[in-house]
């Protein structure tokens, strides 16, 4: 596996994990806590953004 390869997976399993933490605090908790699980789940969004415009310039 070469750096893209390794940035694709990186950004892939982000991607994933933001959508189960918006998941998490849009059905699971109902209080101040959902809060938080969504906006943790935007900022992995952010970073696997980071991660794929990264790809290629590593």
């Amino acid at each position: 596996m070469n750096k893209n390869t390794v940035l694709a997976w990186a950004t892939f399993i982000m991607i994933f994990v933001g959508f189960a933490l918006i998941a998490l605090g849009a059905f699971r908790y109902d209080e101040v806590a959902g809060w938080g699980f969504a906006s943790v789940g935007i900022g992995f969004f952010a970073i696997a953004w980071v991660f794929n415009a990264l790809k290629g310039r590593v």
